[in-house]
This record gives C-alpha cells, structure tokens and sequence, in this order.
C-alpha cells in the first residue's frame, strides 16, 4: 500500500467514525407519572420516582381521596398527604403537573353534578400552587397545557379535566346481558348511546382543538379515566363512544402527530394500544396504584402490556434521536421494571 492510498484509508476510517463511532449520546428527557394515592399512607413509590431524576412528575388524579361534601376536610387530606416525607422528596426534586379523578374531584364516580366542583377546583389551584395569574383560573375546571424544552425539542403536556363537565355515567341495570360471555364480574356501568351527553364540555373541546394545532414534537394527553380500553363495565372514555370518537376525529382533522395518552384510576398498571383507520396507534400507558391496589384486571383486548397488580410508576424516557425513541416503564416498589416497551416517534406520526 503506497502512502497515497493510505491516506485515503486512514481518511474513509474517520468518516464511518464520525458517523457510527461517535460517543456524542443523543439528549434525553425522562417524565414520571402515576395515581391514585391515600394520603394517610406512606407513599415509597415517590421516592423511588425522584430517585430517577424526571424532568416531571405527571399527577393523573385520585391524588387523594377526599371523596366528601365538607371543604375543611378535602383541605385536610391534601395537608395531609403534602406532608408526607416521600411527597416532599419528590416535591424538593422536580417539577409537578396534574390533573384530577373522581375522588380528589371530590366524590367516587362523580361528574358535573358534584355540588361543590368550584370550591375544590381553588383547593386545587392552592395546594397545587397555581399562580395566580394562571390561564388555569380563568375559566371552569382545571384543563391546561403544560411545556418542556429539551434543547431545541418541545413536549406539550396537555392536562384534561374528565370530571367538571361531564354527565353522570348510565348505570348497569341488574337483569342487562352480559356484553361478553367472558365476563367474570358485572359491570357497574354501560355505554351512552345518545350522543347529547359529554364528557369533556363544548368549552374544553373547543379549547383542545386548539391546543393540537400547535407545534410540538410529542404530546402527553393526561386523563383520569383510561382511553385506549375496550368498554368493560366501569369507568373509562369507553362509556362515552362518541367522545372517544370525537377524539379520535380531532387527532385526525388537526393533523397532531406525536400523541400518547398518560392514564390512571384502575388501580393496575396496563399498556392500550387503539387502532383506527386514517390514523397512528393511539398507545394509552396507565399507572395507577400509588398506594391503592385492586384484586384483578378487567377485559381488554387492546392490552398489549400488562397488568401490573403491585404499586408502581410509570416513566418515559425520551431519547431525542433523529427518530426519537421513547421508552415506556412500569417501575414497581420493589425497583423492578415490570413492563418495558419501546416506541419510535415516528411510529406516532401520520
């Protein structure tokens, strides 16, 4: 080999290095998140969720269990659970965002109803510490976006209110057929087949239109109740077709790539994934049990992950490649990644 073509060798060797052997690592972005907490018990999990280091921690309701008519006593549990050691790590560590469920809302299952829905939408805001010039405060219920900024990468947190406006769920009548003949259990509540009933209010709609048109490279969507699920007797979008429908329409006319649902309440841990025409995997990752746990899973074809029965939280970690990869965990209380899955933006997008 003559110098010449040595050179050239040497030369080719630098370029594949540059291109396959660099030790630069892509930035990454890490966002925690579960629900469903009492707020008179210890609560480890949220220790071992700072002990991750996220960029946030993503409340997705049921964050206490005030379930009550009496105000000094909602304000009472959220004192209380704010109190807690493992609250404060977590708190002292990272940013907080939520949104709420049935039972911080203030009553199990309830919706628009609930009496007391603006004096603890402000317990809320207070303990929460929203400020006081917050878009938050100016309208009914608690919808809002939220932001994160990696380097030149943006995440849109977008935190639903299912409850405020939402019509009272149909109950299952004793003597209604079973929708399966798998059922092990009988459902509490069935379907709306009318269409004049709501779940996120004409206000809140209007206001999600507008925040999917703008520009982001991956939106959380957080709600209380699940999303991507088959219907199966208790609460979830799946009680109120046309709204999911009406989801699904909006992601569609809106163009709004990058859509993940964050979801809570069941008290297990599970990964959806909703196909539908015209449209990417609509993934929904819900991690609910903080504390609280519960004795099975329902039915639920879309289940691609899952359940997780221990008390958990979920982590994404973003890493921001040219085609960014997101991983999904369910981390248990005994440090144990239960599920791990893995998603490309790409995969996310139309």
């Amino acid at each position: 080999m003559n110098r010449l073509q040595h050179l050239l060798l040497l030369s080719a060797i630098a370029t594949i290095c540059s291109i396959g052997c660099s030790n630069d690592k892509a930035p990454v972005t890490k966002i925690a998140f579960g629900s469903c907490g009492y707020q008179d018990d210890p609560q480890p999990i949220l220790s071992l969720a700072a002990e991750q280091k996220p960029a946030a921690f993503i409340f997705l309701g049921d964050n206490i269990y005030g379930d009550t008519y009496n105000m000094d006593t909602l304000r009472n549990k959220y004192t209380r659970w704010m109190a807690q050691p493992d609250f404060k790590r977590l708190d002292s560590s990272t940013t907080i965002f939520a949104t709420w469920d049935d039972h911080d809302f203030g009553w199990n299952d309830a919706g628009k109803y609930y009496p007391y829905k603006k004096e603890s939408k402000e317990i809320f805001m207070e303990f929460f510490r929203e400020p006081a010039n917050s878009e938050r405060r100016k309208h009914d219920g608690i919808y809002h976006t939220e932001y994160i900024k990696q380097d030149e990468k943006t995440i849109q947190i977008i935190l639903l209110d299912v409850r405020t406006f939402r019509n009272d769920v149909l109950r299952y009548n004793k003597g209604d057929s079973l929708p399966r003949k798998e059922y092990f259990y009988t459902p509490d509540y069935k379907p709306h087949t009318s269409t004049d009933s709501t779940l996120l209010g004409e206000e809140q709609w209007k206001w999600l239109g507008e925040e999917l048109k703008k520009p982001a490279d991956l939106r959380l969507i957080c709600s209380g109740s699940q999303f991507s699920i088959e219907y199966n007797g208790y609460e979830a979008w799946a009680n109120f077709p046309h709204e999911q429908r009406r989801m699904l329409e909006l992601i569609k006319s809106t163009k709004a790539s990058g859509v993940l649902f964050l979801t809570g309440d069941v008290h297990y841990a599970e990964i959806s994934k909703l196909n539908e025409p015209g449209l990417y995997p609509i993934y929904d990752v819900t991690a609910s049990g903080i504390t609280s746990t519960w004795d099975f899973a329902t039915l639920n074809k879309n289940r691609i992950e899952g359940p997780v029965m221990d008390n958990h939280f979920g982590l994404l970690t973003i890493e921001w490649k040219t085609d960014p990869v997101i991983r999904i965990e369910i981390i248990d209380k005994y440090k144990n990644s239960r599920i791990e899955y893995t998603i490309n933006k790409s995969e996310i997008e139309f």
